[in-house]
């Protein structure tokens, strides 16, 4: 529901939700190369690639010769993608206040908490 929400709000931007979470990833991880990112949006790599190839081509990311390796390339958001961001961050906050509005502190404590003890059940499975 959440994120249904956050698409519809993120719909008046004119763009996807893969195309917003692609950005978000890339974004945080500066220097990722394509197989990362798929990764970490648990996608394939081909998938991956023709994403980056559409944000590329939209001006939002840009590929560059990895540092180390001369057949991986490194993904990275454009200048033009920056008002985005701040754009998708501000409704991320936003959502995010008005969700949690009606809990008060110790029970968002009590929530994070929870949250992280499923975290590290989950994660040593």
């Amino acid at each position: 529901m959440l994120r249904q929400e956050f698409d519809r709000a993120v719909a008046e931007l004119g763009i996807t939700r893969s195309q917003w979470t692609m950005i978000v990833v890339v974004a945080r991880r500066p220097g990722a190369t394509q197989r990362e990112i798929a990764e970490v949006l648990d996608v394939s790599e081909a998938s991956a690639g023709r994403l980056i190839d559409r944000l590329c081509a939209d001006g939002l990311l840009e590929r560059h010769e990895h540092p180390d390796d001369r057949r991986a390339r490194v993904v990275s958001v454009t200048e033009k993608a920056r008002p985005l961001l701040d754009k998708l961050s501000e409704l991320g906050r936003s959502n995010e206040r008005r969700v949690f509005r009606d809990f008060s502190e110790t029970e968002l404590e009590s929530l994070s908490d929870l949250l992280d003890k499923l975290y590290r059940t989950l994660s040593r499975n």
